[in-house]
């Protein structure tokens, strides 16, 4: 695009401005509000801003240097405002009466003319003052541009169609919107790949305005990313009819969730998973089959810790009373194991999803302490 201000500058700085070529230089600031985003009128205001610092130096600093710019009319006018005058004591502010009849016949001492430019007389170094301007400018509106994207959408989902993919750190770059951003290897399910042109649902975590520009914090492994997908898959979540409580997740291998509805006809869990489980059966594979319990929520702690170690039956939930939010569970002989999870995982998710520490015991031994 900044060729196109060069060749531009080139063709002004040889010749006066012809119609045609301020036309191709409002097309391209056009093109440069298409291509960037940034707004036609806020390219033009910098770039007037700019043939004026630099035709100003070549008259002492003076401010007699103005800009008349009409994209509508195609129109670039470069002039000089200098006040008539007896006799001269600023050549770059003052005129003499018979020279400033040249630009307006009934000019008068004490008043103003305008004396237009040639554009050879200030094209090439303007245009290149200008190519400057903008090229900063531009970066300067994309910055904030982008930063004003990304902080609208914090803790919001978006989709990104991934660009590279680092085949030494597995950081993968993303195209969202204007933008590219790196999802990091960090931020990765486990074992999950990607292709180059893929489209991938990630989170915003947030937005740092660093001395490189903008930088979204994006993931998929964060449990903002869950609660948005079912957001998105649920019409009665996104209508306010169902609420998620609580979320607890270990990425890229199970997610508990809790929900709770505010019309007794309608059953959260069964609005969760959809007809033939379809709406569940999407999330689960836009994270790559992480697994996902639906849990109802309950005011009474004794039944949401109940619930929250599904898919473990429970007999029994004794509040610890000398303890802070600490409790007993009792289950089956059958079930501890199922209670328990694959390395503890399961009572760490309802642990963390109800925020409750949770000991579990089989019905016919001990208690043994799971969460902290």
């Amino acid at each position: 695009m900044i060729d196109i201000f060069e060749r531009i500058g080139r063709k002004m700085a040889r010749k006066s401005t012809k119609k045609n070529e301020n036309k191709e230089f409002f097309e391209a600031i056009l093109m440069l509000e298409q291509e960037r985003g940034i707004p036609a009128d806020y390219l033009l205001e910098k770039v007037c801003a700019a043939i004026i610092t630099s035709v100003r130096r070549e008259y002492g600093g003076e401010d007699v240097v103005f800009v008349d710019c009409n994209p509508e009319e195609y129109k670039l006018r470069v002039y000089l405002r200098k006040q008539v005058v007896e006799e001269i004591e600023n050549e770059f502010t003052d005129i003499l009466q018979e020279e400033a009849v040249k630009y307006n016949k009934k000019a008068l001492v004490g008043d103003f003319v305008e004396i237009p430019l040639e554009t050879k007389q200030f094209g090439r170094i303007a245009a290149t003052t200008a190519k400057n301007v903008i090229r900063g400018d531009i970066h300067d509106a994309e910055r904030g541009l982008m930063l004003r994207e990304f902080e609208s959408k914090q803790k919001e989902l978006v989709t990104g169609k991934v660009q590279s993919i680092d085949p030494q750190t597995g950081n993968v770059t993303l195209e969202i919107g204007k933008a590219t951003v790196v999802l990091p290897k960090s931020r990765q399910l486990p074992n999950e790949t990607f292709t180059e042109n893929q489209l991938v649902k990630v989170y915003i975590e947030g937005v740092k305005d660093t001395p490189k520009g903008p930088k979204a914090m994006i993931s998929r492994t964060h449990s903002g990313l869950v609660r948005r997908l079912f957001e998105t898959e649920v019409p009665e979540i996104y209508d306010g009819i169902v609420e998620i409580k609580a979320v607890s997740r270990e990425a890229g291998s199970r997610t508990k969730i809790a929900v709770i509805s505010k019309d007794e006809n309608v059953d959260p869990i069964g609005a969760c998973i959809g007809p033939k489980g379809s709406r569940v059966g999407t999330i689960v594979e836009a994270l790559g089959g992480e697994k996902i319990d639906i849990v109802i929520y309950d005011e009474d702690p004794t039944k949401f810790i109940a619930a929250a170690l599904a898919p473990a039956d429970v007999l029994l939930v004794e509040i610890d009373e000398e303890r802070e939010k600490a409790c007993h569970v009792t289950v089956p002989d059958t079930q501890l194991s199922l209670a328990i999870g694959n390395k503890g995982q399961n009572v760490s998710l309802a642990a963390r999803l109800t925020g409750w520490k949770i000991d579990i015991k089989p019905e016919s031994g001990f208690y043994i302490p799971q969460s902290k």
